[in-house]
């Protein structure tokens, strides 16, 4: 079953990774997301249903367009393989959750809970949106340094109102406050280097900081403390990385979003082992 759950969610990823494809491309440059429909950028036409499968289209074209045969950039599976790959992460991580409120834990057969199951089915979607949001900003931020509001504010409403209907269908309101001080707390914790020194931290960065405080903090304290600062441990390595291998330099600006979303997902899939392991490290569990 959790095979089944895997392999579901990793088709619809590549079909949604095909259109955040469209939104990495066309938000940043203030065009429509519906319309025109996706043409080739070279010759002009429109791409034709049988030529826009994710992938797959892609290979059987050898990566050339159908009539200018102008070569399209591997970056687009990618995409598509990136978010099909992330939603199948997901849905492994809260399959057992699922089965288990559905009756099918480890495949033995028990009394379904309905409002449980609906509530982690509604988490499974929340946090699938988020792993769209992971790509398709990351994307972006690398491509133009930018986070967009168009794309960044509307996680605060999805995120809200998804994160409290699974809470209250799972019958844990206290999940809401922890989620609530995440998001406010995230926000201030970047808003301050943001205003101290802006040049380091842009207003994108304190944005998406308050949207994945409130995943995190859905999650409890111990995902929410090392999601925020593995971020800044994950940027930092990434940083040095690249000043060693030259890539960038000191005053090279490097986008913070994508390092941002890995802190979060280290914390989302490993907080809790990883705050306790600290805790013993230093003497205080």
């Amino acid at each position: 079953m959790i095979a089944v759950v895997g392999g579901f969610t990793g088709a619809l990823g590549l079909i949604i990774g095909s259109f955040l494809n469209v939104v990495a491309w066309r938000v940043p440059r203030g065009e429509s997301i519906v319309t025109p429909p996706s043409a080739c950028p070279s010759c002009g036409h429109e791409i034709r249903a049988r030529d826009n499968v994710p992938v797959l289209s892609w290979l059987l074209l050898r990566g050339r367009c159908r009539d200018c045969r102008v070569a399209i950039s591997a970056h687009y599976p990618v995409i598509e393989l990136l978010t099909g790959a992330a939603f199948v992460a997901v849905a492994l991580w809260l399959a057992p959750s699922i089965l288990g409120a559905a009756g099918l834990e480890a495949g033995a057969w028990g009394a379904a809970q309905p409002a449980l199951l609906a509530g982690t089915v509604v988490q499974l979607v929340a946090f699938l949106y988020l792993a769209a949001l992971t790509v398709v900003l990351s994307d972006i931020d690398i491509a133009v340094h930018r986070l967009p509001n168009a794309i960044v504010l509307p996680g605060y409403v999805v995120g809200a109102v998804l994160l409290t209907a699974a809470a209250l269908l799972m019958g844990e309101p206290q999940r809401l406050l922890v989620a609530a001080i995440g998001m406010a707390g995230s926000f201030l914790f970047y808003a301050i280097p943001a205003f101290l020194y802006p040049a380091g931290m842009g207003m994108g960065d304190v944005k998406l900081a308050g949207v994945l405080g409130m995943f995190l903090g859905y999650l409890g304290w111990e995902q929410l403390v090392v999601g925020v600062a593995a971020a800044f441990v994950v940027g930092a390595v990434a940083g040095i990385a690249l000043m060693i291998f030259r890539r960038t330099g000191r005053r090279t600006p490097i986008p913070f979003g994508p390092w941002m979303f890995a802190g979060a997902w280290i914390g989302i899939f490993g907080g809790v082992p990883l705050a306790s392991g600290y805790l013993k490290l230093v003497g205080l569990a």
